[in-house]
């Protein structure tokens, strides 16, 4: 899914295997005479004009814009900030977080995922498992010594204010609801459900009601986002052809769980029609984000891995050709995530953490 448990796909497969060195890229100006360097620029990160870090340790992903590019929402973990498992976190854009903590503006009780901005700026929606169980569940990794995401049937989708007052509650239906994301249009909510028995994606109004089905094939169908103009939704999908994988594929749903190894990336208008596949990689393609121009996707990948890691971003147009790479880390790049005027690139990166295990945010300028 979207959230943070996937980064442990790299700790569950491999140990860290991060460098400690920071790594140089100087790039001269048109004129030759000036150099600009970047410690947390690695070399061929050319779409990269400046780079700035804004978390410093615990698990910190899935940032998000506000609609005016003023603040973003995400979500952390971070033991140094009193958490046992994800809660939002608000930032202002040009903020860092080395020795202060963010405002959290979810409730702090039970998990919490996949925070988006709605129009106004004021208001965020998310999915959480509070009204189940206040405390954390528990995050199973393995299942028959296979790598597992847990679905976890208590998650629903709220709102709240940017105080963390929960204002509205968006899903009740038996099952998952999670991985709520909004259209530039502010509109639409696009998110995924279990209430067909499979993991879809759905759309609805900001207020919750006029709910449709968009995707209708066997297979998880997750992490989706709209286009710039509203019209296309691009999303990652596992789906499972042969009889064996089906079988697996339902017993593990039946228990709450997915496999995220093998997933590629699809596209589609938002409501449903003209479903294509967009890559056939190979390994685990996900957290797919469009470029502004509408014309591109960036994603995370480890198609070029050997051992699962690392992962890196990955740029495509939405017709599958022109595949490139723009990040070239050891390790783990995922959530590329645009800002509304397509100047900057928010991420989360294994880089610069010390040899740790930390994720932390990015924020890069972006050049085309």
């Amino acid at each position: 899914m979207r959230y943070l448990w996937s980064l442990l796909l790299i700790f569950a497969l491999i140990s860290c295997k991060n460098s400690t060195e920071q790594k140089i890229q100087e790039s001269e100006a048109s004129n030759d005479t000036t150099v600009v360097k970047d410690s947390l620029i690695y070399p061929d990160e050319v779409h990269f004009k400046s780079i700035r870090q804004v978390t410093f340790g615990g698990d910190n992903a899935e940032a998000y814009w506000s609609f005016d590019d003023e603040q973003l929402v995400f979500q952390s973990n971070f033991e140094a900030w009193g958490l046992e498992c994800d809660q939002m976190f608000l930032m202002d854009m040009e903020e860092s977080f080395r020795d202060n903590k963010p405002p959290m503006i979810s409730t702090g009780k039970g998990r919490t995922t996949c925070a988006y901005f709605l129009p106004d700026n004021k208001h965020i929606v998310y999915a959480s498992t509070h009204l189940a169980d206040e405390n954390c569940p528990e995050v199973p990794l393995r299942k028959n010594g296979k790598y597992v995401w847990p679905v976890y049937d208590s998650f629903d989708i709220f709102v709240a204010d940017l105080q963390g007052n929960i204002t509205a509650r968006l899903t009740d239906e038996p099952g998952y609801d999670a991985e709520a994301t909004v259209s530039p249009r502010g509109d639409k909510i696009v998110f995924t459900s279990t209430r067909s028995g499979d993991l879809e994606l759905y759309t609805m109004d900001l207020d919750g009601s006029n709910v449709k089905q968009i995707t209708n094939e066997l297979g998880y169908d997750g992490g989706a986002f709209f286009s710039p103009d509203g019209s296309k939704l691009i999303f990652r999908s596992s789906r499972p052809k042969t009889e064996a994988e089906i079988k697996e594929y339902k017993d593990l749903l039946a228990q709450g769980l997915v496999q995220p190894t093998e997933m590629e990336l699809y596209i589609c208008n938002a409501d449903g029609s003209d479903l294509r596949q967009i890559t056939n990689l190979g390994n685990a393609n996900w957290s797919p984000f469009f470029h502004p121009s509408g014309e591109k996707i960036l994603f995370s990948s480890n198609h070029e891995a050997e051992r699962g890691f690392p992962f890196n971003l990955y740029m495509i147009d939405v017709d599958g050709r022109n595949l490139k790479r723009i990040t070239h880390g050891e390790t783990f790049d995922a959530f590329p995530v645009f800002s509304n005027d397509g100047k900057y690139l928010a991420f989360s990166s294994n880089r610069n953490n010390g040899g740790t295990r930390d994720t932390n945010l990015f924020i890069a300028e972006w050049q085309d």
